[in-house]
């Protein structure tokens, strides 16, 4: 069948990291056609979703990713499903891919749902689970923000669009810092951001849980650098083998409900000691990384489910 990736310019894909990458050459394997289309390359006419897509084909030495000249301008109900790989921000042009979606509903599989992805922040949607969620507040305000401050001791603040540990602080009772930190991350008052209780935990890693329609397909544990606070992998961050605890599964059976009908079927958790942090649904890596691990190829099973349940 083919495949639409809805993605960045396949230029910045790194073979060895990145978890489209192990789709694609997954989905190759099992003598699929993989399309390549970028946000701007879908488009509505006479009421129908279409893509200007090119097909991509991948190897395993370089050149590692080819990409056709010939554009096809096909329905994307003429995939059989459809993959939104694009990186965040989740910004207009991301909704709007989204709402033009909506007009293929039903008529192929759309990974993740658009309606998941509009309703999923990834920093707002681990607090539908506020008991696996640390202690949080999610205001503009400098008083409430540095009052939480003073409350907890110790915090993390994020912008609520960040990605890959951009915007990331930490912030202590009685930094000189605080008031400029804020005011940074509210525009002054203007935007919204999320603050959390620090948790010590990180310093041992911040387990990222890879699922599969609420099922664990494993896990692998980021550590950050000693001078670093953030453990994402794009600032750096180590990679080690881990386990799931008991208490880490039942958090996952107890989210799985919500997330199948979100239709949030890939996704990537964020949980530092036992906490969940964030859920990431827009690009979720890290399954090259467990693969490795493992000795497996997990994103195998992720195509072999779309095979299971695809439209063509």
């Amino acid at each position: 069948m083919r495949l639409l990736y809805i993605m960045d310019p396949v230029e910045s894909i790194l073979p060895d990291k990145d978890t489209t990458f192990a789709f694609l050459r997954s989905a190759q394997h099992r003598e699929h056609e993989n399309f390549h289309a970028e946000l701007s390359n879908i488009y509505l006419a006479r009421g129908e979703v279409r893509a200007c897509a090119r097909r991509v084909r991948v190897a395993d030495a370089s050149p590692f990713l080819a990409l056709d000249a010939e554009i096809h301008d096909l329905a994307v109900p003429e995939f059989g499903a459809v993959l939104v790989r694009k990186d965040p921000p989740f910004d207009p042009s991301y909704l709007h891919t989204t709402l033009l979606l909506e007009h293929a509903r039903g008529k192929t599989l759309l990974i993740n749902d658009p309606r998941g992805l509009r309703e999923a922040n990834e920093k707002l949607y681990a607090l539908n689970f506020p008991e696996f969620a640390p202690r949080t507040m999610v205001s503009a305000s400098r008083e409430q923000l540095l009052g939480f401050v003073a409350e907890v001791g110790r915090a993390v603040i994020k912008p609520l669009d960040g990605a890959g540990g951009f915007g990331v602080l930490g912030l202590s009772r009685g930094d000189q810092n605080g008031r400029a930190i804020v005011d940074m991350l509210t525009r002054e008052g203007r935007q919204l951001a999320i603050i959390q209780e620090y948790l010590p935990a990180v310093r041992t890693g911040d387990k990222r849980v890879l699922l599969l329609d609420g099922e664990p397909l494993g896990a692998i544990l980021r550590v950050p650098k000693p001078d670093d606070l953030r453990s994402n992998i794009h600032v750096g961050g180590s990679v080690v083998p881990t386990d799931l605890t008991p208490h880490e599964l039942a958090m996952v059976e107890a989210m799985a409900p919500r997330l199948r009908a979100d239709g949030l079927v890939f996704v990537g958790l964020d949980v530092i000691g036992e906490h969940l942090t964030e859920v990431n649904v827009t690009s979720p890596t890290g399954i090259q990384q467990l693969g490795n691990f493992t000795g497996t190829r997990p994103a195998d099973k992720v195509i072999a489910w779309i095979e299971a349940r695809a439209a063509n």
